[in-house]
């Protein structure tokens, strides 16, 4: 058992230091509407992965590929994430023109459940990461001896991880919330939006032209 939870902790470690859209969005929520608004945002995440796991372990690997391989699935998420991107600007840009007051709080209210349906979906709508939840299963699996109850202290691990470092995370940003002037909202908020757009357009990307990424594989070579 604490070998299986052990094994674990490097991969929730290196899971919570994943660059990516949920990484920038988790500062920014903690940064601008403070920690338990960024705890149910990451609440939303680990949901998502939750799906994601047991959808590896159920899924057989031909449905797992079908999906990995199928661009219309990037292009659509590519297209989401790229939509709220472009919203979330448009809105941040209005704002900023006008500096009406009453926008800029409407952007930092905090929303719990909102938030905890953004971060899932924002997780979700990345194919990449099901691939990887794979990936992990391929790799650690078979070490598992496949056993449910150690699958179960193993996954647990990295998520209890995960959750961990991040709320190290979150506490950090929150220190700058200090320093949350409306401009200063504002100019993060923009940023985030630009960086959602980028992001968007490389899942795009991704679906219009396929390639074999064998990043996530040797990533998770270098843990084990």
């Amino acid at each position: 058992m604490l070998q299986d939870i052990l094994s674990g902790i490097p991969l929730g470690i290196f899971l919570s230091f994943m660059i990516g859209p949920v990484f920038f969005v988790l500062l920014e929520t903690s940064a601008v509407k403070g920690f338990r608004a960024a705890l149910v945002f990451d609440f939303g995440v680990v949901t998502a992965d939750i799906v994601f796991i047991s959808l590896a372990y159920f899924s057989s690997y031909r449905l797992i590929l079908r999906i990995k391989n199928d661009p219309a699935i990037y292009i659509f998420g590519g297209i989401l994430m790229l939509s709220y991107g472009l919203v979330s600007y448009l809105k941040t840009k209005k704002a900023r023109k006008n500096f009406n007051e009453k926008e800029i709080l409407e952007i930092t209210k905090n929303n719990y459940t909102s938030l905890f349906i953004k971060g899932f979906l924002l997780n979700f709508i990345n194919v990449g990461v099901l691939l990887f939840w794979f990936l992990v299963l391929l790799t650690f699996g078979p070490k598992l001896e496949l056993e449910t109850s150690r699958m179960l202290i193993f996954f647990t691990a990295v998520i209890g991880t995960y959750l961990l470092v991040d709320i190290g995370k979150i506490v950090l940003a929150k220190q700058l919330k200090s320093k949350m002037t409306p401009m200063n909202i504002l100019k993060i908020k923009k940023l985030i939006s630009v960086l959602l757009i980028v992001f968007g357009l490389v899942l795009m990307f991704q679906g219009w032209f396929p390639s074999e990424n064998k990043l996530a594989k040797k990533v998770l070579e270098k843990i084990d």
